[in-house]
């Protein structure tokens, strides 16, 4: 008994490891780049409505200088994207993201960034040279929204795109750059199409 139980403990340690190794995000940890952030491979999820997780109850101050809570999203179809200043992809999706959000005005759906690591200030200069319109929660000293989505759908890479639907949960994640833009376009046309 005791060697049958000691080959099972060796089985899953080899496969545990094994795990690790696939693990795009753990081998970039691994690496030791000095590139200081963590980038998706672009991987997308969607979540059909009965298996859609909520995040927990949030709020903070934004980079256009008011508050915004969790509450205020449900209703409308809301795309957060979490990002930073000094982020490469991020800087390249911004454009994408406006366009986007312009596109979508007019169907409700509500576009709000996440910064994870900048001042008000440093958010707020880089909304005006993308051309930003939407706001972002400044998340740098609490992770507060971070860690309000952790235990349904984290977002674990920076940049991470998340769909909520209108009653707040979680119908999508674009974990990384958002590369085609008609990909997360078809996410929200298929959110905002379903009935409540």
């Amino acid at each position: 008994m005791r060697r049958l139980l000691a080959a099972v403990a060796v089985v899953l340690a080899a496969s545990t490891l094994a795990g690790c190794g696939t693990d795009p995000l753990a081998e970039q940890y691994r690496a030791g780049s000095e590139k200081d952030y963590i980038a998706g491979d672009g991987t997308v999820e969607t979540y059909v409505a009965d298996q859609r997780r909520s995040p927990d109850d949030f709020s903070g101050e934004t980079d256009q200088g008011g508050t915004l809570s969790s509450g205020e999203l449900i209703g409308e179809v809301t795309v957060l994207n979490f990002w930073y200043a000094g982020c490469p992809p991020c800087r390249a999706e911004a454009p994408d993201l406006q366009a986007l959000a312009d596109e979508f005005a007019d169907d409700g759906v509500q576009f709000v960034g996440v910064n994870t690591r900048d001042e008000a200030g440093t958010a707020a200069a880089f909304a005006d040279t993308f051309g930003l319109t939407y706001p972002s929660l400044l998340d740098y000293r609490t992770a507060a929204v971070q860690l309000a989505f952790s235990a349904a759908i984290p977002p674990n890479a920076v940049p991470t795109t998340l769909v909520l639907d209108r009653e707040g949960r979680i119908a999508a994640r674009i974990l990384g750059q958002v590369t085609e833009p008609s990909i997360l376009r078809a996410i929200i046309t298929d959110t905002v199409a379903e009935t409540d």
